[in-house]
């Protein structure tokens, strides 16, 4: 009887024992496919996860022709740059914090307004956003230049200034609002179109903000910026005069023109509201005053909505 009890008994363990070790092999095989499975769950989930559209702000809402677009571009993530483009040119953006970045698009009178389509593209995505450019009214002007003030300039004159247009720093040296850089009174503002001793100037416009203060009186830097370009008269810069170009970075610079006097040199950085010189007649000019041209990526802006909203 107890012979028959012990065989029962390792009868019943000896299937405890095989239970144990199929449940074993069972939860080994689990394992195994979790592991190879669970790379592509994950990739499944990652593939049907919603992705954050590209998030894109233009300002000013209502722009005129003249203005700077200012395009603030949200990324979900910083390692690549997004690219600008409109009218078949592309503009730099660059990093303004927190996964941001910016892009300023010139315009000008001489540009057609209407919509504009500009076209972004950055984490994997492109987005064309629709923006609609309001005319204005520029008003036309005559001026007479008396004879060795008629002069058209030279080319290493306008290469020199062009050259200096075209300096895209990385760096921003400009800070909120620009500074008014003479205290006269304003005898042209920008965009106006001229007639040069009775000839219409077609492809024209004045670039920039004439400030008709008193000869000698103090021209301040608009903005910090590093001076990139001295001209003077003297050297040939027989159109522009004594001048001074200021480097505000990202493309951003203000040339300063008709200077009596030079107080800085190429290289100098200075900040918003140094004296750089005094208000003078020199170069192709009819009396007494200061030219200021903005310029953002070799294009002429108005400079009115940077000095009064500023453009960050």
């Amino acid at each position: 009887m107890t012979a028959t009890a012990n065989r029962a008994n390792w009868g019943q363990s000896a299937k405890i024992v095989a239970s144990a070790i199929w449940e074993c092999r069972l939860l080994k095989a689990n394992i195994n496919r979790a592991i190879l499975t669970g790379p592509i769950v994950a990739s499944i989930l990652s593939l049907v996860s919603p992705v954050q559209a590209l998030q894109v702000q233009v300002t000013p809402p209502n722009p005129e022709l003249g203005d700077t677009l200012s395009v603030i571009i949200q990324v979900n993530s910083s390692s690549a740059t997004p690219t600008v483009s409109v009218l078949q040119k592309n503009y730099p953006a660059f990093p303004i914090g927190n996964s941001r970045f910016r892009a300023l698009l010139p315009t000008t009178p001489l540009e057609k307004p209407g919509a504009r389509v500009v076209q972004v593209s950055g984490d994997g995505q492109v987005q064309k956003l629709n923006v609609q450019v309001r005319d204005r009214d520029f008003p036309t002007q005559s001026i007479w230049l008396p004879p060795g003030k008629d002069s058209e300039g030279t080319d290493a004159e306008f290469d020199r200034v062009d050259a200096f247009k075209a300096l895209v720093t990385p760096q921003k040296f400009w800070d909120g609002k620009l500074l008014r850089p003479n205290s006269g009174e304003i005898t042209t503002i920008y965009g106006v179109r001229r007639y040069y001793n009775g000839v219409f100037a077609k492809d024209y416009y004045h670039r920039g903000v004439d400030y008709a203060g008193a000869y000698g009186s103090p021209v301040v830097a608009p903005a910090a910026g590093r001076v990139s370009l001295v001209g003077r008269e003297s050297q040939g810069f027989k159109i522009h005069g004594n001048v001074v170009g200021i480097d505000h970075g990202q493309g951003v610079a203000s040339i300063l023109m008709h200077l009596s006097r030079i107080d800085v040199k190429e290289g100098d950085f200075v900040k918003a509201g140094q004296v750089i010189g005094a208000l003078g007649s020199t170069g192709a000019s009819t009396g007494p005053h200061l030219h200021w041209g903005l310029y953002v990526h070799g294009q002429s802006v108005d400079p009115v909505p940077w000095r009064l909203q500023g453009v960050e």
